[in-house]
């Protein structure tokens, strides 16, 4: 891409995750004209301050500086840019888009996406993620869809219609990073090289922590101590974590009570790169049916939509 063609750009969409900052110059017709990623999330943002890493990035793409700017993400979080507050489950995602909050700018018209919350006895909140469902939801299906939503906290969203009914956050992400740097496990998945789906240890695990979640935490130490007594490899310990934490993660999300363990209609899969390998071929080892959405185009589309809604168009 080149930034030549910015100067046709009707306004620019950025998420804005905790630990990772994405932008894209938009034209009036949705297409990505440009694009710029760093690690600049909420937290380095915090400290240096959120409109000039936003500004800092317009420039580099030589954006106009009256461009309008859609965000969706953790700058919208009470230790964000402008707490952009939350829309409660049940809730219809046309009301996120007409929710944003505005930020103070003398020159930008600068808007933050609010996230969801599920209040009551299943407490659990989103930023980022109502806005790939957004842009990955089928306004054709009128009954429910179950999506499933990879990451540091991974989401499984109950979706009916256009209506967010009820969601599950799993620190799936989170957890393989502390269990595997700073547990007595690190020990075990020391110098692991990169595996993929299709290494029969983490299908095994996958399988194992699906069937009997409720031996999650045991089945994670078998990590030590199948490579104490049966010789796992460090490659293969790391596939056993993963795939015990994923399995788990699955197990819960279609758990009885809050999901169907039959399903009627396949998962949609809200994923991209690496993450996308391995959550496919979990669902396929336990004979899921499932649909892969890639994660950065759901971003942009519910981006482009929310920018139509608040922006008009330009």
């Amino acid at each position: 891409m080149t930034n030549l063609i910015s100067k046709s750009a009707a306004y620019a969409a950025v998420d804005w995750g905790t630990s990772s900052f994405r932008l894209w110059l938009i034209d009036a017709e949705g297409n990505v004209l440009d694009e710029r990623r760093s690690g600049e999330g909420m937290t380095t943002a915090a400290k240096a301050g959120f409109s000039t890493i936003l500004e800092s990035h317009l420039m580099a793409l030589s954006a106009p500086t009256n461009l309008p700017v859609i965000i969706c993400g953790m700058a919208g979080a009470r230790q964000g840019w402008v707490e952009a507050g939350y829309v409660d489950v049940p809730a219809a995602l046309p009301t996120v888009l007409t929710s944003a909050a505005v930020v103070s700018d003398p020159v930008r018209d600068i808007r933050i996406l609010p996230g969801i919350a599920q209040r009551g006895s299943a407490p659990d909140v989103m930023r980022g993620e109502e806005t790939q469902l957004l842009g990955a939801r089928d306004p054709s299906v009128s009954g429910e869809q179950l999506f499933c939503m990879p990451g540091t906290h991974s989401k499984w969203v109950k979706l009916s219609g256009e209506t967010v009914t009820g969601f599950a956050s799993f620190m799936t992400g989170e957890l393989f990073d502390l269990i595997s740097k700073h547990s007595i496990l690190q020990h075990a998945v020391k110098d692991a090289e990169k595996f993929d789906g299709s290494h029969p240890v983490f299908l095994a695990a996958i399988k194992a922590a699906f069937e009997q979640p409720a031996r999650a935490t045991n089945l994670v130490f078998t990590v030590r101590s199948g490579q104490l007594l049966d010789g796992l490899d460090a490659t293969g310990a790391a596939a056993r974590l993963s795939g015990t934490l994923i399995g788990a993660e699955i197990a819960g999300g279609m758990a009885d009570g809050w999901q169907r363990k039959t399903l009627d209609a396949p998962i949609k899969l809200i994923a991209s790169g690496r993450l996308a390998d391995l959550y496919e071929a979990a669902f396929a080892a336990l004979d899921l049916p499932f649909n892969t959405i890639d994660a950065d185009e759901a971003v942009r589309r519910g981006l482009s939509q929310a920018a139509k809604t608040v922006f008009g168009n330009n």
